[in-house]
């Protein structure tokens, strides 16, 4: 019997799990009720009150233990992500490594989780004093997460809440929840508590339903009206929010052109432009912009695009038919709005072409809001302040990503991006897994990252004496 059987209480229809690529079922998943969501979380509490008085060694052995299952089951998980969601074998691979990582990394930082002492003499009466801070536990985290990394994000949540000495209930997209329930068969496996993580299943509904319940704190990546309808279902509950971005990328006249059309391409097309810090915006300097497009056509023409399970493929599937339909329409509007279609434009299904349009004006549908999709959209400037202040004044503050050795250049992005991340001769999908990542405005609330997720997902006690 599975983990997901052992725990299943009330169960209603089924979703069926279908492959992008050639819209095959590649598994099913028994959509969880409200009432079956709230059982869940009461046998967390009761599994997380007494897990809290856990030391961090014996967390970070459950956590370790967990990475030592997903590496003995890498490829069966890199399969099962690929078929699930569409994104190529390699890529699915390369996630599969970093979830390990994510779980070592928490492990680790669990042994740092200090506290501190501060004397309270500068307040009368407090000579004798000493304030000593610690971090406890929140209890239960709810965690919702997407489509894009149905492994890596996961353990971007479940890792720090183990660390802390939290209990996990998660819901995965129903798009991808097929890797997510393997991990928790996984863990059971790696001789994890009884309940102490738990999946959940189904659409809006039961996001919604476990936003509701009776956890302590809830962790969500997603969109932004997802995030804000679950903010307001779980009242004072604290949120720790992803919503996406629309992310720039500014290449500078003496930039690493080469380095920079290979970071271009690696991170747009990357599972297919599906992932909330990939280069929407792609900024280019008028002085260099002709060679530069030049150079990216013949990189945008080397991609090979298509079945996503063959090794030899750089780039698979958007998630469904209404997604590569959805990223078409923008894709029309903004060439019928003036702009020019330099390379693809067309899908065939899911597999969308990879896509380079020029000529783009601030309202193009294909920048006006975050586009999931294979679409490089250029952006011509000259003015360095012009073009950040055309950033800025978006609803997003995500990552951004600048090529320059020009360090004058590199404090001003550094400094005047209101954005979450800036990195230099580098992408803004670049993320190392124990450094804080999210944004400002439209892009979320709170940092993910295994250290700082550590403190978010902790409580603060003071105790004087």
């Amino acid at each position: 019997m599975t983990f997901a059987q052992k725990t299943a209480v009330i169960r209603s229809t089924e979703i069926a799990v279908r492959n992008p690529f050639d819209e095959s079922v590649v598994g099913k998943v028994a959509e969880t009720s409200a009432a079956a969501i709230d059982a869940a979380v009461a046998r967390a509490k009761k599994a997380q009150a007494d897990f809290r008085r856990s030391t961090p060694a014996v967390r970070r052995a459950l956590l370790n233990a967990l990475a030592a299952e997903i590496a003995g089951d890498a490829e069966h998980l890199s399969r099962i992500i690929s078929s699930e969601m569409g994104k190529t074998i390699r890529e699915a691979r390369n996630e599969v490594r970093r979830a390990q990582n994510t779980l070592k990394l928490s492990g680790d930082a669990a042994t740092f989780l200090d506290g501190e002492a501060l004397h309270c003499a500068i307040v009368e009466g407090g000579a004798d004093r000493l304030a000593t801070i610690t971090y406890e536990p929140v209890g239960v985290v709810g965690a919702i997460t997407p489509f894009n990394y149905p492994l890596n994000l996961l353990c971007h949540k479940l890792g720090p809440a183990i660390a802390a000495g939290n209990a996990v209930v998660a819901k995965p997209s129903p798009k991808a929840p097929l890797a997510a329930a393997r991990l928790c068969e996984l863990a059971i496996k790696a001789g994890w508590p009884e309940n102490l993580f738990q999946i959940v299943h189904g659409e809006a509904e039961a996001a919604i339903a476990l936003a509701r319940s009776p956890i302590n704190l809830l962790s969500f990546t997603g969109g932004p009206a997802a995030g804000l309808a679950l903010k307001n279902a779980s009242g004072l509950v604290r949120c720790l929010m992803e919503l996406g971005g629309n992310d720039p990328l500014f290449v500078m006249p003496d930039a690493d052109l080469d380095k920079a059309v290979a970071t271009t391409i690696g991170h747009r097309f990357e599972i297919a432009g599906q992932s909330c810090a990939a280069v929407k915006k792609l900024y280019l300097h008028k002085d260099i912009e002709a060679v530069f497009t030049e150079k990216l056509l013949a990189a945008v023409d080397a991609v090979e695009f298509g079945d996503p399970a063959r090794d030899d493929t750089d780039m698979g599937t958007v998630i469904d038919l209404a997604a590569a339909k959805a990223v078409a329409a923008r894709v029309d509007a903004t060439i019928a709005g003036g702009a020019k279609l330099l390379a693809g434009g067309t899908h065939d299904g899911t597999v969308f072409a990879p896509t380079v349009i020029s000529g783009i004006e601030p309202t193009s549908p294909v920048i006006a809001d975050e586009t999931f999709g294979p679409i490089i959209a250029i952006r011509s400037f000259t003015d360095a302040k012009q073009a950040i202040d055309e950033v800025n004044a978006g609803e997003f503050g995500l990552q951004a990503g600048v090529f320059t050795n020009d360090h004058a250049l590199i404090k001003m992005f550094s400094r005047d991006l209101i954005v979450g991340g800036v990195m230099i001769n580098e992408g803004p999908d670049f993320r190392a897994e124990h450094v804080p990542f999210g944004g400002v405005k439209r892009s979320g609330l709170g940092r993910e990252g295994v250290r700082i997720a550590l403190r978010e997902m902790s409580e603060t006690k003071v105790v004087i004496d």
